[in-house]
């Protein structure tokens, strides 16, 4: 008769493909009051220098690169919940439409047979320039940009994975992160550089959600989705990108940044804020709150960023 199973082979296991800034939040939602995880945490690393970094956070480290679809063999049936939050590549791509990197990990889970739900951190920018109306989880989708076609196509992967597997995924479409404890997490850096943004006749529509929030929708979609679900990951604000930046400086003590006509955006700006500034969309995330009971702790990114400005 065979013997019980080790305990590292008892506890749940959870796989964090992409474990930066919001994995690490995602992963410290199973600390027990020691600070240890509850779970066997696992993270998927292509730099073995993280490895002291990830244990140091009761977090094991797997050798394993995304680009490189044989080392992810040793992932199949490994975990029992997945949290993919790991971008498409830009570079280097066969078809500048479609994510490899989200087709190698779903091939290489393929090869597990037992149940297993797995969450995918995608991006609003699917929903395309809706020119300031509103988009659910119902809008169709309509990418605009290469990284909006990478996205779409890595949802489609992970949902027809999930359909053929009978496994539970869902998609989380996520704006802009911010955490005023984030590298880069608030506005202060792009204000003390000067970067413009548009006149109010020209200005377009931004979203947010705070980086803890979002590692509390990681942490309940893995337990709470439907199968082959969407779900916008969106807080309440409803501001413009230059009264954000205004409130902002504001906020901070700074300047407010001087504002231009869309004309002269190119020659002023570069190719990545011009993105973000070609397309407008607010976002409606009523189906967490409804289905989850998710509640968010920072319901507008005022009373995200309204701590003490940066230095005080």
């Amino acid at each position: 008769m065979m013997g019980a199973l080790p305990s590292r082979f008892r506890r749940e296991r959870v796989l964090l493909v992409g474990c930066g800034d919001v994995g690490q939040r995602v992963a410290r939602l199973w600390a027990d009051a020691s600070g240890k995880p509850r779970v066997r945490l696992l993270a998927l690393t292509s730099t073995p220098s993280r490895a002291s970094e990830l244990r140091a956070l009761g977090i094991t480290p797997l050798k394993g690169n995304l680009d490189q679809a044989p080392s992810l063999s040793r992932l199949a049936g490994l975990a029992h919940r997945v949290v993919h939050l790991a971008p498409p590549p830009n570079e280097g791509l066969a078809d500048w439409r479609l994510d490899p990197r989200t087709r190698a990990l779903m091939r290489a889970l393929a090869r597990r047979t037992a149940p297993l739900h797995l969450v995918y951190g995608s991006t609003t920018g699917v929903y395309g320039d809706r020119q300031g109306a509103w988009v659910s989880e119902v809008s169709g989708v309509q990418p605009q940009t290469p990284r909006a076609w990478r996205r779409v196509d890595a949802e489609s992967q992970v949902h027809a994975w999930g359909r053929a597997m009978g496994m539970r995924t869902n998609a989380l479409r996520i704006p802009g992160i911010y955490a005023p404890d984030r590298p880069n997490g608030t506005p202060r850096e792009r204000l003390l550089r000067g970067t413009p943004v548009l006149r109010a006749q020209d200005d377009v529509y931004t979203n947010h959600i705070h980086a803890e929030d979002l590692a509390r929708a990681c942490f309940k979609g893995l337990y709470l989705g439907a199968p082959q679900r969407n779900f916008n990951v969106c807080d309440q604000s409803q501001l413009k990108m230059g009264d954000y930046f205004d409130w902002a400086a504001d906020h901070y003590g700074l300047p407010r940044p001087p504002r231009i006509d869309r004309a002269s955006a190119p020659q002023q700006l570069s190719l990545m804020v011009l993105s973000f500034m070609s397309e407008s969309r607010r976002v409606n995330s009523e189906r967490v709150a409804r289905e989850w009971r998710l509640a968010w702790r920072y319901p507008t990114v005022v009373q995200g960023l309204a701590g003490p400005p940066a230095g005080q």
